[in-house]
């Protein structure tokens, strides 16, 4: 199941990384954005292993776009949640007008040749 949500970057916690019982290293990092719906929603995410390298560069307060998958595992009788990032991209506001072009002197059209004083009507 791949999803996506927009937000902003509330919050990059501290990686964490490890040794597990097989002896294989692992890394994790997490982060919280704020979706930008009706009823905002703050939503923390996991990467791990070569992924965590997608939160370089961010910072809070970024409007980002967040690839996930969603999986779920039980334990003891007791059901736990992962959201797992995939990708982050930067938003881009595609309602945001583009700029008007740069005005130049050669914007402005030719007076016509015959044109005369006296033919205001005022």
């Amino acid at each position: 199941m791949a999803l996506s949500v927009k937000g902003k970057i509330e919050q990059i916690l501290k990686p964490e990384s490890g040794t597990s019982k097989a002896g294989k290293e692992w890394s994790k990092q997490e982060f919280v954005i704020e979706t930008d719906d009706q009823y905002p929603k703050k939503v923390c995410f996991t990467l791990f292993g070569d992924k965590v390298s997608l939160v370089n560069g961010l910072s809070a307060g970024q409007e980002v776009e967040v690839s996930f998958n969603m999986e779920s595992r039980e334990y003891n009788g007791r059901w736990f949640h992962n959201i797992n990032a995939w990708k982050i991209e930067k938003a881009t506001d595609d309602n945001m007008p583009l700029p008007p072009p740069e005005f130049g002197m050669d914007d402005i059209p030719p007076e016509p040749a015959d044109s005369e004083a006296g033919d205001l009507p005022f």
